[in-house]
C-alpha cells in the first residue's frame, strides 16, 4: 500500500564554527539558518522547524521572526516550531505571533506545541518550575479554545481569564495546523488525542521503533476521545555525507562536545564512541550515513510506525554550516526521492 510522507529538516540555530574554528557570532548563525531554510525550499523538502531556546550556545530565541524572513525568501515550504516552550510563553501571543506568519507566508505556518526540554526560559519570563506541568495543561487549554477563532471566555489561575475575547489577526484557512511534542510519556500522548491535536515524537535516543506501543496509545486514544485519525510524525537527529564513514567522522567531534557540554548540566556520563556507533546503527536513533543508508533507516522507521512526517533534526552543535548545507543537499537530492519512491 502506497504510504505519503513529508519529508522535514528541524534546526534549533546551534551556535557553529567558522572556518577558523572559532564560534560565529549569534547574529551570524541566524542569518546561515535562513540560507539552510532556503536551501531546503529549493530542494523541495515539505518543512523546516526552528527550536526556542534561551542559552548561550543556541542562537534563536524567537523562531516566528526567522521564519517570517524566511517565508520572504521560499515558497512551497511549511515553516513552524520546533518547538515553542508554550508553558513559559502566552497562548494569546503564540497564536497572534503565528497567525502574523501565517499571513505574510501565504497560508504556510503551523506550530508545534511543547514543554521543551530547557528550562532556561522559566526564570527568564518570571514562571515557576514548580507550576511546570500545570502551566502547560492551562496553557493548551486555553490555546486549544484560540484556534477555533472565535470569540473566548477562559479562566484559569496561570494568566488573566477572558471573557469573549476575539483575538486578531484570524488565520485565511480559519484553523492553524498545530502539533504536540512529546518525548515519550503515556500521559503526554493521551493529552494529545484528547484535544484532537496531531503528534509529533522527539527520538532522541535509542531505538524508533520502541515507540510503537506510544503510537498505539495514541490511535486507541484517539478512539475513546471520538477524535478521527490524525498524523503522527517524529524528529531525530541526523547527518548525510557521501558514505557512512566520513558522516560519522565529521559528525562525531561535534556531537559528542554537545553531549558532553548539556550532559553537565544534567549529570550524564560521557558518551562513548561506541555508544555512537550504536545510535547510528540500524537501530538506533541517529539517522547518519550516506544518502542510501539514511533512507533505509527513515523508511523501516516511517514504516515501522505509521509516520506521516518524518524530520530530521539536522543541527548539531558546532557543526560548520557548510557541512550543513552538503547535508540538506544530499537529504534533499538522495534521501527524498528514494524514501518517496520507496513508500510509493
Amino acid at each position: 500500500m502506497a504510504h505519503t510522507i513529508e519529508l522535514g529538516l528541524d534546526t534549533f540555530g546551534d551556535v557553529t564554527v567558522g572556518a577558523d574554528g572559532n564560534l560565529l557570532p549569534h547574529d551570524q548563525v541566524v542569518r546561515n539558518v535562513v540560507e539552510e531554510a532556503v536551501l531546503a525550499d529549493e530542494l523541495g523538502l515539505d518543512f523546516i522547524g526552528i527550536g526556542e531556546h534561551h542559552r548561550e550556545d543556541f542562537a534563536v530565541s524567537a523562531p516566528e521572526v526567522v521564519l517570517a524572513a524566511i517565508a520572504g525568501r521560499t515558497r512551497r515550504i511549511r515553516l513552524g516550531s520546533a518547538v515553542t516552550v508554550l508553558s513559559s510563553d502566552d497562548p494569546v501571543r503564540v497564536f497572534q505571533r503565528f497567525a502574523t506568519l501565517d499571513a505574510v507566508s501565504n497560508g504556510r505556518a503551523e506550530v508545534i506545541l511543547g514543554r521543551g526540554s530547557f528550562t532556561e526560559s522559566f526564570p527568564l519570563f518570571g514562571f515557576d518550575l514548580s507550576q511546570y506541568d500545570e502551566l502547560f495543561d492551562e496553557k493548551l487549554n486555553l490555546f486549544t479554545e484560540l484556534r477555533r477563532e472565535q470569540p473566548v471566555s477562559w479562566a484559569g489561575r496561570t494568566r488573566p481569564a477572558l471573557r469573549e475575547q476575539a483575538i486578531y489577526p484570524p488565520t485565511a484557512s480559519g484553523s492553524l495546523p498545530t502539533w504536540i511534542a512529546v518525548g515519550g510519556t503515556p500521559q503526554s500522548v493521551v493529552r494529545a488525542a484528547h484535544y484532537g491535536l496531531p503528534l509529533m515524537l522527539a527520538i532522541i535516543g535509542g531505538a524508533p521503533l520502541n515507540f510503537a506501543p506510544f503510537v498505539d496509545l495514541y490511535k486507541r486514544a484517539l478512539k475513546q476521545f471520538g477524535r478521527p485519525a490524525l498524523p503522527v510524525g517524529a524528529h531525530s537527529p541526523g547527518y548525510i555525507a557521501a558514505t557512512d564513514e566520513q558522516a560519522k567522522e565529521e559528525m562525531w567531534p561535534h556531537y559528542v562536545q554537545m553531549q558532553e557540554r548539556i550532559g553537565r548540566e544534567r549529570g550524564w556520563g560521557r558518551m562513548s564512541r561506541a555508544q555512537f556507533e550504536a545510535e547510528a546503527g540500524p537501530d538506533g536513533a541517529l539517522f547518519v550515513g550516506s544518502p542510501g543508508t539514511v533512507a533505509a533507516k527513515i523508511v523501516k522507521v516511517v514504516r515501522g510506525l505509521g509516520l506521516s512526517r518524518f524530520d530530521l533534526k539536522y543541527s548539531l552543535g558546532t557543526l560548520p554550516h557548510e557541512q550543513l548545507m552538503t547535508s540538506i543537499g544530499l537529504y534533499g537530492r538522495e534521501v527524498a526521492p528514494a524514501v518517496r519512491e520507496a513508500l510509493a
